[in-house]
């Protein structure tokens, strides 16, 4: 494809954005100041959190041309989702140019980052019907979550954990809060793609439960040289019951089965006809306490991740099983209009017992306090500390603050942090226990945990007519100044620490501190919403993201430099009477690379479309809908090596019962 068509599909595609935006007058019932929890612990409005903050409704999910949570995710302003797979087989999350390990990923929260590997962090063990919503918070925020949340945190709130249940008590002045929602789609289409999302939520004055299933199976991608192939599902379950006026108990358990096809997922040799299963059970149990201005919640959580990597048939299975037990105990305190405490311990203890990394255990102890203060009308400072005890490394202290200032249709707002990050077992061990490693990457246990100062500031302007016309323009400027950098690079043998089990005529990348790396980044996001009545609507949501890294050694590594140099995605709905048009896509430009032994490159940049039409009836009941993944059929990959689908035609039904 010659640049020229490129630029041109580029310019369509924003001039079919424009011209559906044009022949809208009316707007989407939308909350462009939403209430969130991820910032601060507390519910508070994004206006006085400081901080750039994305949240997508749960219900969104049904209505674009996606077919998992990473792929949703792909589409959020500013989030850059570099796939290796379709439809949730494999994908890093990347935030504001970090690696792929420095994003933490929360459900309800509680930490579901594996201990295992960070590719492993977009595996989120919850069906789709089950989202309430997913909060993106972007920058540092370790002073509250501790390691992994450098570049961001990613947190699905679900139905149930979220529910406003009446109490047990008082139940004779409590109005009834009953609902019930039903929903299943049913997709099918080329390469013999096979689909199934379907959930329930039920809720009856003091209890709701929520269950969902998302099955997503093909076995007729190309790759090199074979098929490719992907059965990936998940199951969930949760309840949610007020005991009392005061205590309730929120309970989860959820089971994710990945099997798929991974030829170059992590090597670029020419042997590599990989294929991976990743089976993850996750159990969650909260308990709540609120009276007056008193909040009081205890989570425990269990993860257990077996994984298996086969990388041809002669080849010997890596086989791995991680688990993560943790525990939060969290006060929130209201001590006065315009003060609030939130204070806490985190736990962990996370292990792995592998054929290849070997068995291993780490544990981790952290309180932490945040206040958040309104001081006059328009300004609030959130400052907080976390002391993140880490077993082998020792205590360090993790201050941040947020400012926010708010009047009017403007926002002024600043933050300015410590982030860390522990190395994963993957990081330390990689290919420890092998009899004979002939190439790929090797582990560490020498790494030192990395360690980054944070700081941004930033502006959001919002504008609302008459309830008619809502949008959101929403620009930061940010900057991370990042010490021993975890990457791996690519080293000669003669210079391996450790050569025990290493072929002298191998080719190695080793896990290594890089001594400073510098990230400078500008964000602009836009949120649109415009209706005449309620017969027709539409939603925009837009992102500019434009990001340089720099590192100090001058020494090239994997994943420093994969993220992209610009970044623009946007996802549009619009709805009248019966019909909605949906669409999604991104440009994204990187750096170029290319691996000759498999005939693989990445491009400088590229451009994909998707898009859906979809038309309801029996009272928007049922609907039939069309859908074309990578419209353009453009061929590109995210990752050297990992090819991505090229334009691939579905169809199917959906059911939606609400009450």
């Amino acid at each position: 494809m010659t640049p020229f068509y490129s630029a041109s599909l580029i310019k369509s595609a924003i001039f079919l954005v424009l011209l559906v935006v044009s022949q809208i007058t009316h707007a989407q019932e939308i909350s462009l100041d939403p209430v969130t929890v991820t910032s601060s612990l507390i519910e508070k409005r994004a206006s006085q959190t400081g901080r750039n903050i994305a949240v997508i409704k749960g219900e969104y999910f049904q209505n674009l041309p996606v077919h998992s949570i990473d792929d949703l995710l792909r589409y959020v302003p500013g989030v850059e989702i570099q796939a290796r797979g379709p439809m949730g087989s494999q994908s890093d999350i990347v935030l504001r140019g970090g690696t792929f390990q420095q994003v933490l990923v929360i459900l309800d929260g509680m930490r579901l980052n594996d201990p295992n590997t960070g590719h492993f962090n977009a595996y989120i063990p919850i069906a789709p019907a089950e989202i309430e919503r997913i909060e993106v918070l972007k920058g540092a925020s370790s002073a509250l979550y501790g390691s992994d949340a450098v570049g961001g945190v990613i947190h699905v709130i679900s139905k149930t954990f979220a529910a406003k249940l009446q109490s047990a008590e008082g139940q004779e002045t409590a109005s009834p809060n009953n609902r019930t929602n039903l929903n299943a789609m049913v997709t099918g289409g080329d390469y013999g793609l096979k689909n199934i999302n379907a959930g329930a939520f039920i809720q009856r004055n003091k209890l709701a439960v929520s269950a969902g299933l998302l099955s997503n199976n093909a076995d007729g991608v190309q790759q090199r040289g074979i098929k490719g192939f992907f059965h990936n599902n998940s199951a969930s379950l949760s309840a949610r019951y007020a005991i009392s006026k005061e205590w309730d108990i929120a309970v989860r358990s959820s089971y994710d089965h990945r099997d798929f096809a991974a030829q170059n997922f992590y090597t670029v040799l020419k042997s590599d006809t990989a294929s991976e299963k990743v089976k993850t059970s996750w159990n969650q149990l909260k308990l709540s306490y609120r009276k007056n201005k008193t909040a009081v919640s205890l989570d425990g959580g269990y993860k257990f991740v077996r994984d298996q990597y086969l990388f041809n048939p002669h080849s010997i299975a890596n086989n791995s099983k991680s688990q993560l037990w943790q525990g939060l105990l969290t006060l929130q305190q209201g001590l006065g209009e315009r003060t609030h405490l939130i204070a806490g311990v985190n736990y962990q203890n996370r292990q792995i017992s592998s054929n290849d990394r070997g068995n291993h255990a780490l544990n981790q102890l952290a309180p932490f306090v945040s206040l958040s203060q309104s001081l006059g009308e328009y300004f609030t400072i959130s400052p907080s500390v976390r002391l993140d005890w880490r077993e082998y490394i020792g205590v360090e202290a993790v201050p941040q603050v947020n400012l926010s200032y708010k009047k009017g249709s403007w926002q002024l707002r600043g933050s300015a942090g410590k982030t860390i990050r522990d190395a994963d077992f993957t990081e330390r061990f990689n290919n420890y226990n092998k009899s004979l490693v002939t190439g790929g990457n090797v582990g560490n246990p020498d790494l030192k945990a990395e360690k980054s100062f944070s700081y941004e500031a930033g502006a959001d302007w919002f504008l609302t007519q008459n309830d008619v016309t809502q949008l959101k323009i929403s620009a930061t400027f940010f900057q991370r100044l990042q010490n021993d950098l975890i990457d791996y690079v690519s080293t000669p043998y003669a210079q391996m620490p450790r050569k025990d089990n290493l072929s002298p005529t191998g080719t190695f990348g080793l896990a290594r501190n890089l001594t400073e790396v510098t990230t400078t980044g500008i964000e602009l996001d836009v949120q649109y919403a415009k209706a005449i009545d309620d017969n027709q609507k539409l939603m925009l949501n837009a992102g500019f993201t434009w990001l340089d890294s720099k590192s100090g050694d001058n020494i090239p590594s994997f994943y420093v430099s994969s993220h992209a140099k610009f970044l623009t995605n946007f996802s549009a709905v619009y709805q009248i009477s019966g019909f909605s048009l949906s669409l999604n896509g991104l440009y994204k430009k990187r750096a170029a690379n290319q691996a000759s032994a498999i005939e693989a490159s990445i491009s400088k940049s590229y451009f994909i479309l998707n898009a859906k039409a979809e038309y309801a009836f029996l009272n928007r009941m049922l609907a039939v809908f069309v859908q074309a993944d990578n419209a353009f059929d453009k061929d590109y990959s995210d990752l050297l090596g990992s090819r991505m689908p090229g334009r691939w035609l579905m169809g199917g039904v959906k059911f939606n019962l609400a009450r």
